[in-house]
């Protein structure tokens, strides 16, 4: 009895472990842009390890998304901004040049509601942050940004606080990118790294 105990154990260390460390990769290496494309005219470039993106002299809308699409996932990642620092977050979407589809967690500065979830040409505010955890920004700062999407539901957290939950069937039944964004208007430089994902078996 012992023994078939000692070997139920083994099994549920080995099987806890192989969970904890598959799917989780890096999507920026700290060198350069492999696995991503850019939309746009806008500046995406490598410095010191870190991914910067900045307006450009056309001052648009710009995007810098992954090569392949990621349904269901926990995506970790660091920001810093600098000027406006007006960017986001997309997931599950697509691009035809610069007009993007899908939806996109918001970064920006404070009171114009970093954590929330906007649909590009379409609803627009699905959801915003409650006012006070407006607060919850650090700007001029790092800030760590959690994004976990399953199913039709989707969470964000800023800095280990739980910004937005989400439920909606438009977002379950779509798939596609991960696009990080440099809003029109020139001005904007924001710095990220630290991109990491864990994909999620429904």
């Amino acid at each position: 009895m012992k023994h078939l105990i000692k070997i139920a154990l083994l099994l549920v260390l080995t099987f806890t472990i192989g969970c904890n460390t598959s799917g989780t990769s890096n999507l920026f290496n700290g060198e350069n842009l492999d696995g991503w494309e850019i939309y746009g005219t806008e500046k995406w470039y490598v410095e010191d390890g870190l991914l910067i993106a900045e307006s450009g002299p056309d001052e648009e809308y710009g995007y810098l998304a992954t090569k392949d699409n990621y349904k269901n996932f926990e995506l970790n990642l660091e920001f810093l901004q600098e000027a406006n620092g007006n960017s986001g977050v997309f997931f599950r979407s697509g691009l035809d040049g610069t007009k993007i589809s899908g939806w996109q967690v918001e970064v920006a500065p404070k009171d114009l509601h970093t954590g929330g979830i906007y649909e590009s040409y379409g609803r627009g505010w699905l959801v915003k942050p409650d006012p006070e955890k407006e607060e919850v920004l650090n700007f001029g700062e790092w800030n760590k940004m959690k994004i976990r999407v399953v199913g039709d539901n989707v969470t964000t957290w800023l800095n280990g606080e739980k910004m937005v939950e989400f439920t909606d069937e438009k977002i379950g039944d779509a798939n596609g990118k991960i696009a990080l964004q440099i809003h029109d208007g020139g001005g904007i430089k924001v710095y990220w790294r630290n991109i990491e994902i864990n994909e999620i078996s429904e």
